[in-house]
């Protein structure tokens, strides 16, 4: 039996220790979209390095872990580019609605037991599961 969820548990503990090192370490609540933003609106420049090195360390650390392992990824991504692109979007305006995002809210808000943490995640995990059931099941999109 294959024991693919290894890797999401990996993955996880592997956020959730970035998170608590950046908190403890600077005191700042990781936020992936806070800190892509920062650099975007150059709201956070003074703090550029370090976004950068986050970033950089978000998008090299898979691709060095696929390359050291020999394995592949199986995203189940769909081949449709138009749902890639709007669902990223989506994402990006619900994030700067919400004043966080899945990182933020989610591993860090309610690893502090902060209500407005718990409370986004629940409604962003809402959203999602019911986007997914009218995009798949009922429109038949993706």
């Amino acid at each position: 039996m294959p024991m693919d969820w290894i890797w999401g548990l990996i993955g996880g503990l592997l956020i959730g220790t970035g998170g608590a090192v950046l908190l403890l370490g600077n005191g700042r609540v990781m936020g992936a979209s806070g800190i892509l933003g920062g650099l975007v609106d150059r709201s956070g420049w003074g703090t550029a390095a370090e976004r950068a090195a986050f970033v950089i360390g978000v998008i090299a650390t898979p691709l060095l872990m696929l390359q050291i392992l020999g394995l592949e990824a199986d995203t189940h991504l769909t081949s449709n580019w138009f749902v890639v692109i709007a669902a990223g979007l989506l994402v990006g305006a619900g994030t700067r609605i919400a004043n966080g995002c899945t990182s933020g809210h989610g591993v860090c808000g309610i690893s502090r037991f902060s209500l407005r943490g718990i409370v986004a995640t629940v409604f962003y995990i809402l959203a999602g599961g019911l986007t997914l059931v009218l995009f798949r099941h009922i429109l038949g999109v993706i």
